[in-house]
């Protein structure tokens, strides 16, 4: 994978889709800019209303696994000691990632009766900040198919396998990771662009539990022995509590790791204390706000924050302006043709606890923008697989996008200069792009090439060389 620091270097994409999620591609834009896109809110997903559940469900984890939904989640009454016995891991599912509902396991007795949702319980810290993920590795055996991570920093972080993802035994007889605060959603992946287990989890920019809540990361070639862990940068952005991660690979694009951080904001309180007292806001958690916000990463040492400000914003719910109400659930997944799921929680240290889900067009986390009076972007040398440039893109109706490939150097190639295009309208999620003599690119691939686009009241979300 090239190295997006050496200005130099072709970007040998292949035939993967690309984002714009950092500047890897992009050489240079003139008149055009990148925008970042809010996410919408479509309404509750699921409320944590069961006795065992309450205020302070949190670090939600939601997977897709062979067609089926699946939603993990702290549940916890009443606020407490991080790693209490009052702790269970819950268990919700869906056919959709819209309407959702609580399976009776019959696992755990909780509050003397089995009849339950409970997945985990009565193994205290875990249930803390349970993370499962659907373990992708080539090969993986299929009673170790489900992986998790959970633990604090008196106990260290363990590992958990299951073949179904709803019975869990421990992974191994001691922690897997012990360098580490670990007091947040600690998580973990099989990458399959770095050929390894990744694990992303909480440290402290001074150590110990000094400075700045921020993100390590580690590294294991079989889930058992792990690298040593390295502090994330974040460029020459100013630092910020970032008390989560929710790092995951993107499931249209799984070399780019995609990633919705809560920023936490501590003593900048919003309500006021009638208002909280009105909202029945644990006091312990009026005084502080939050938010979710976006960054990226192709592995290594270095997440790209492209924009600062809010992803997703506390809105005017003012039961959203409280400590940790920002937590985005782990796991962005797929809920339509065109559309995809985020989730975050709402009412957090409230009798109204929940779970919102919001809605972006599939790869439309950041475009290309360019406005009515145009503009445009040229990349950067690429080297590509396949016959056909699939791109994903929207137009206002006197709006187009025209696609140029040229010569490393920036010369039109013979039949795919800006003349010989054909323009492009309309909003599509995969539109093939043409030219005068058809759609076959076939003839340039494995050489250093670039694409210049053209554009007029639209944005361009990504893009893909296909057979």
């Amino acid at each position: 994978m090239a190295n997006w620091t050496d200005a130099e270097a072709a970007v040998a994409i292949g035939s993967r889709r690309e984002l714009f999620v950092d500047d890897l591609l992009i050489e240079r834009m003139a008149g055009a800019a990148l925008r970042l896109h809010r996410p919408v809110e479509a309404g509750v997903a699921i409320r944590f209303d069961l006795p065992w559940e309450g205020p302070f469900c949190g670090y939600p984890t939601v997977i897709v696994d062979q067609g089926r939904y699946r939603l993990y989640y702290r549940g916890l009454p009443t606020a407490g000691k991080d790693g209490s016995n009052a702790e269970v891991t819950c268990l919700a599912e869906s056919s959709d990632g819209i309407h959702w509902g609580k399976p009776c396991l019959g696992l755990f007795e909780v509050n003397g009766s089995k009849s339950n949702n409970v997945v985990l319980a009565h193994q205290p810290p875990f249930s803390h900040n349970f993370a499962p993920f659907v373990d992708t590795r080539p090969g993986v055996s299929h009673s170790e198919r489900y992986k998790a991570l959970a633990g604090t920093v008196e106990s260290g972080l363990w590992g958990f396998a299951s073949e179904d993802g709803i019975r869990w035994r421990r992974f191994r007889d001691k922690p897997l990771l012990t360098k580490g605060a670990f007091d947040s959603q600690n998580v973990a992946f099989w990458s399959q662009s770095e050929h390894c287990y990744v694990a992303y989890f909480r440290t402290w920019t001074g150590g110990g539990f000094a400075g700045y809540r921020t993100i390590s990361r580690a590294t294991s070639p079989d889930f058992v022995s792990w690298s040593e862990p390295v502090e994330m940068k974040f460029g020459d952005t100013p630092l910020e509590h970032l008390y989560t991660s929710q790092t995951h690979p993107y499931f249209r694009a799984p070399h780019i790791y995609v990633a919705t951080p809560m920023r936490f904001v501590p003593g900048r309180k919003v309500l006021t204390d009638e208002q909280a007292k009105m909202l029945g806001v644990n006091p312990g958690y009026a005084g502080d706000t939050a938010d979710t916000v976006f960054m990226a990463t192709r592995g290594g040492e270095r997440f790209v924050r492209l924009f600062l400000e809010s992803f997703i914003r506390p809105g005017s719910d003012l039961g959203n302006w409280v400590s940790r109400a920002g937590m985005a659930a782990l796991g962005i997944v797929p809920t339509g043709p065109a559309e995809m799921s985020i989730y975050k929680q709402a009412g957090y240290a409230q009798p109204t606890s929940r779970l919102i889900r919001y809605i972006l067009r599939t790869d439309g986390f950041i475009s290309v923008n360019a406005p009515f009076s145009g503009g445009e972007m040229v990349t950067r040398p690429l080297v590509f697989a396949g016959r056909k440039l699939s791109i994903n893109f929207a137009t206002g109706a006197a709006g187009e996008v025209r696609v140029e490939v040229q010569d490393a150097n920036g010369r039109a190639l013979e039949g795919f200069g800006l003349a010989d295009a054909v323009e492009q309208i309309g909003d599509d999620i995969d539109r093939i792009v043409t030219w005068k003599k058809g759609a076959d690119v076939g003839s340039l691939a494995g050489r250093e090439v670039r694409l210049r686009f053209v554009m007029r009241d639209a944005d361009l979300y990504s893009l893909q060389f296909v057979e």
